[in-house]
């Protein structure tokens, strides 16, 4: 099958994955992109890769065909039935690499995108570039918010060896492998991510998790990711929050509610739900600086967690809250080895254009 277009730009969000509780389940898209243009080579002998990289990793990426983009466009053309051909790689990255904002997953989604792209028009068949990426990520919680946008909880259905779908009454059958859910996002939900001059590779900071948990931290985060999809959408909720001993706690949430009130709420909702029991506790060690300032952060009443496996700092908070987050970390700045990115929610995903 021969490309339908000579060149493909792709557009895709950075990720914050985990968001505290949702350890390998939960992933947010940022409004900070990396963008990469995808052109054929005019000469039919030219089956290489040519890549030129500007911004993030232009001094440590590879430029040849074990660059992730390229390695992954690779497999996704023969999947996708195209032939090898060469191609000019242009790439601007802004995405910090081995921060915790999904570089990773922006180079995977970025190559099945772009190789989807050059196989056919119209639009993108989202749930194909999802399932792919997340089979050579090995997890999906960052994939999945590249691809979709917005909020996303994953997860890896095993189905009986032999059995590749379970049935389900009134649907299509349920098959194995990763599936994924999108939730809207509040547009008055905003990220703060503070990146450290530091690196931290996932490997290593999966293994500092342990071998086994207490069941009632387990608990402690189920209750907590519940939190997460109302946290992130509170004007959805009508029912009221009660307190423990039963009564109102805070007069109920509706569409209607004054916005003050509708900002409390949200903002205890994502205090809450970003708590954190399985992972951070004990990865802490190995970032120390961005550990101090999650505790920081937490303890005026912010939303802290680690983005992704580390070492950057995610803030979550409804409403403009820029000047009192940098203010709590004036230190940091000051010090010339952390820097502050502000963000939208990203809510469109991986797009791409043709031409």
């Amino acid at each position: 099958m021969n490309p339908v277009t000579r060149r493909v730009h792709v557009r895709v969000p950075a990720t914050s994955a985990n968001l505290g509780s949702g350890f390998d389940t939960v992933g947010l898209a940022l409004d900070y992109h990396d963008e990469l243009t995808f052109t054929l080579s005019e000469d039919p002998a030219d089956t290489a890769a040519h890549v030129n990289i500007e911004g993030e990793g232009a001094r440590t990426l590879p430029r040849d065909e074990t660059h992730l983009v390229v390695s992954t466009f690779r497999r996704a053309c023969r999947t996708f039935g195209l032939g090898r051909f060469g191609f000019t790689l242009e790439a601007h990255n802004r995405i910090p690499q081995a921060r915790g904002m999904g570089s990773s997953a922006e180079a995977i989604v970025a190559g099945i995108a772009a190789a989807a792209a050059f196989a056919q028009e119209g639009e993108l068949n989202r749930s194909a570039i999802f399932d792919l990426a997340a089979t050579i990520e090995g997890h999906p919680d960052n994939v999945a918010p590249a691809v979709f946008g917005g909020l996303t909880v994953s997860w890896d259905f095993s189905t009986a060896e032999g059995v590749g779908s379970v049935p389900i009454p009134g649907g299509e059958p349920l098959h194995g492998g990763f599936h994924t859910v999108n939730y809207p996002v509040d547009p008055a939900i905003t990220a703060a991510v503070f990146v450290p001059d530091y690196e931290l590779s996932t490997e290593k900071a999966r293994q500092a998790l342990p071998a086994t948990l207490p069941y009632r931290d387990a608990v402690y985060n189920v209750s907590r990711v519940g939190l997460l999809p109302a946290a992130m959408n509170p004007g959805t909720l009508a029912a009221a929050t009660t307190s423990s001993d039963g009564s109102d706690a805070d007069g109920g949430i509706a569409a209607s509610v004054a916005p003050s009130a509708l900002a409390a709420t949200a903002n205890t909702l994502l205090y809450t739900a970003t708590q954190d029991k399985l992972h951070q506790p004990y990865r802490a060690a190995l970032m120390e600086p961005s550990w101090n300032l999650i505790e920081r952060f937490r303890s005026h009443g912010y939303a802290a967690a680690v983005s992704g496996a580390g070492p950057c700092v995610l803030v979550l908070h409804y409403g403009d809250a820029r000047e009192a987050i940098d203010a709590i970390a004036a230190e940091d700045l000051a010090s010339g080895h952390w820097r502050a990115l502000h963000l939208p929610i990203d809510t469109a995903g991986v797009t791409v254009e043709r031409g």
